[in-house]
């Protein structure tokens, strides 16, 4: 199953770190964010990725492309213009990396990406966020849903869209960024059915949190996969600070395959 990452944003309250590089390339430790949600799902067997790219996208793409140079030991003889590669650190990683649009919404990216998803069911999320999500459990909860969309559901207050969901985990209704108290909210890491797509409008200004998932709840075709563990999203510099003090000390949760 493919891993669909959305990491082609403008990152505007990320701008100290956002201003060189795109979000997904801001670095928790010594790698960017967009490694560890890779390295998360990897841990589970997936390992078949497709990068949603926009905002400076060559960032990302000189990253993969020299991943293998990066990681390993090498002797460069400039003499005789040879490279000697001793120690190789390697990923069993495909990447797959779209330019979908400086500007483009959420839902316009994802449409864009139809072609090589295939019709199968794909995983879906954003390329700014972590958690210690299971994500075998994940996929087995939306499997047994039957349901269009599983969506991973988080508890935090703040600025994010809320959910109603029935004891049935069904999906309601879903709203993007009320005001309110604590409720449960969209985590991303989302298990998707190719069916998505027929709710997903043509066009770059589409967002997949507006209309496509409000369509898919009012269905009843949105299920929830409730998260109670570590869930945390890059949006501020605060928030990297924090998952970058969890990663020095090495308590950060959703370092799973460690």
């Amino acid at each position: 199953m493919k891993v669909v990452i959305l990491a082609g944003g403008l990152g505007t309250r990320l701008s100290e770190e956002t201003r060189l590089i795109p979000k997904p390339m801001v670095e928790v430790g010594d790698k960017p964010i967009l490694w560890h949600i890779m390295k998360i799902y990897s841990y589970y067997g997936f390992n078949d990725f497709i990068v949603l790219t926009g905002y400076k996208s060559h960032i990302i793409k000189d990253y993969f492309v020299n991943y293998y140079n990066r990681y390993s030991d090498i002797t460069v003889d400039m003499a005789n213009n040879t490279v000697e590669i001793h120690k190789t650190r390697h990923e069993p990683w495909k990447v797959t990396m779209l330019y979908t649009g400086q500007d483009t919404m959420t839902g316009g990216r994802i449409k864009k990406a139809k072609d090589y998803i295939g019709n199968e069911p794909f995983m879906l999320t954003y390329g700014d966020g972590v958690a210690d999500v299971n994500i075998k459990d994940l996929l087995y909860s939306h499997k047994q849903s039957g349901k269009i969309v599983t969506m991973t559901a988080v508890q935090l207050s703040g600025r994010f869209g809320a959910l109603v969901i029935k004891d049935n985990n069904m999906i309601t209704s879903f709203m993007e960024k009320p005001k309110g108290e604590e409720s449960w909210i969209n985590g991303g890491f989302f298990v998707c059915e190719p069916e998505i797509f027929d709710y997903i409008p043509d066009g770059d200004n589409v967002i997949f949190e507006r209309e496509p998932l409000e369509t898919v709840a009012k269905l009843n075709k949105l299920h929830a996969y409730k998260h109670s563990g570590f869930w945390k999203p890059m949006d501020t510099l605060r928030e990297k600070t924090e998952l970058e003090k969890l990663w020095v000390e090495k308590k950060a949760p959703w370092a799973v395959w460690l």
